[in-house]
């Protein structure tokens, strides 16, 4: 049977069991070797072979917003499915409210132990850590340093009386 991945990013007011569940009955509802079977008849060893692989992926930002949330779940699903499935189960997803999109694509094979993309680069990110002190000449905001910046200036321009003095100057002209 055709392997498939997909894709699914459900509302963010939802808990990460409910969007568990949302996989939990995606796989009652496909049968890997029947197609659609009636939820009565599958039990687990059915379960367990159409869903290859599945990752929840967190919590995430969306690039946009989708039906007013800025924020959603995204949970990733390895199936082993009939084509005629696949589209039922796109059906279905489409009904459930919990579900802002989903995408599936059809892949040629389905790594079950490797950790997909997203989770990589994840834990990557948590490997790098410290990156070690600020360099010098930048402000603690990190913002470049400019002319007038420098301490010398500063010291120079306070030594003369500062700005005070120099508007006085300007205003014995105007008079």
């Amino acid at each position: 049977m055709p392997l498939y991945e997909c894709v699914i990013i459900a509302r963010n007011d939802v808990t990460q069991q409910q969007v568990e569940a949302i996989a939990v009955t995606i796989g009652a509802q496909i049968d890997g070797e029947a197609g659609i079977a009636p939820p009565a008849v599958v039990n687990e060893n059915h379960m367990a072979a159409c869903i290859k692989k599945q990752e929840y992926w967190g919590l995430r930002s969306l690039a946009y917003r989708i039906n007013k949330n800025r924020k959603g779940h995204y949970l990733l699903l390895g199936l082993d499915a009939k084509p005629a499935s696949i589209k039922e189960m796109e059906r279905q997803l489409g009904l459930n409210e919990d579900v802002l999109r989903f995408m599936t694509i059809r892949v040629d094979a389905i790594d079950a132990e490797a950790p997909s993309a997203i989770l990589s680069r994840k834990s990557d990110d948590r490997e790098k850590g410290f990156r070690g002190p600020k360099p010098a000449g930048r402000f603690e905001s990190g913002r470049k340093r400019g002319y007038d910046d420098r301490e010398e200036f500063r010291a120079r321009d306070d030594s003369r009386g500062g700005e005070g003095e120099f508007r006085s100057e300007f205003r014995g002209i105007e008079e």
